[in-house]
């Protein structure tokens, strides 16, 4: 059962939640999370004293990652939803443009440069509704694409597994027990090799259910330079992510 606990560094004090995690024997892993919250992953049945030490060791850079996290959400504004808006699309930026229509259902569509949204009203929320959805729909056929294809030249893979989409703040995607892929939909403005890396990632845990050296080796014969887009996408998740 999670529980949480204060990290006491100098003048701060920093919230950190404590997850059972039962793959692991021995150590524990501490992660800041790309919203700046701390997770820290410990054997089941770890004394909280020695979790803390654990803890406080890293608080120093527990404080620096958390407060870099917490700047780069300072500069990320809301999205207004209206024309003259950057919106992405497959790691390209598109320019919002918002029409006039007697359609009162709405639509967008991709016109050249411009995502052009038609509806009979241009309230925030309608044209924010309209976009989503949008998105969703985007995803839902170029992730199936992508499945497909790389399903194809997995060796492990017997037939594309089935998959869903799931807004998540802190993961692109997962991978179930019974081997259902669950991808975030706002992985679709991200570019398109970001994505394969992410694909490539949770098929492979189809044949490791875990993060284990194994694992990876499987990611890097497959997605040889898995880290870069890895890299490209924890630096852009406050601006995928924004809504």
């Amino acid at each position: 059962m999670t529980s949480q606990h204060i990290l006491v560094y100098g003048d701060e004090r920093i919230l950190y939640q404590i997850n059972p995690d039962s793959k692991r024997t021995a150590r524990i892993g501490i992660h800041v999370e790309p919203d700046g919250s701390v997770v820290v992953d410990a054997p089941p049945g770890q004394p909280n004293e020695m979790v803390h030490r654990a803890v406080q060791k890293r608080a120093r850079w527990i404080s620096d990652h958390v407060a870099d996290a917490r700047e780069r959400y300072r500069h990320v504004q809301p999205k207004s939803y209206i024309s003259g808006e950057q919106v992405l699309y497959l790691g390209r930026r598109y320019v919002l443009k918002v029409v006039q229509s007697d359609d009162a259902r709405g639509m967008a569509r991709l016109r050249g440069n411009k995502l052009e949204v038609s509806t009979r009203s241009d309230d925030v929320v309608k044209v924010r509704g309209i976009v989503r959805a949008w998105y969703q729909t985007r995803a839902r056929s170029y992730f199936a694409r992508q499945i497909g294809k790389h399903s194809a030249r997995l060796p492990w893979v017997l037939k594309p597994p089935p998959f869903r989409l799931l807004e998540m703040s802190s993961q692109w995607g997962s991978c179930s027990p019974q081997g259902q892929v669950i991808l975030n939909p706002h992985l679709i403005k991200a570019p398109r090799d970001c994505i394969e890396y992410v694909i490539v990632h949770e098929l492979a845990h189809l044949k490791h259910h875990d993060h284990s050296p194994e694992f990876f080796d499987l990611v890097s014969r497959y997605s040889p330079e898995w880290e870069k887009p890895k890299r490209m996408l924890d630096g852009m998740v406050e601006i995928l992510t924004n809504d």
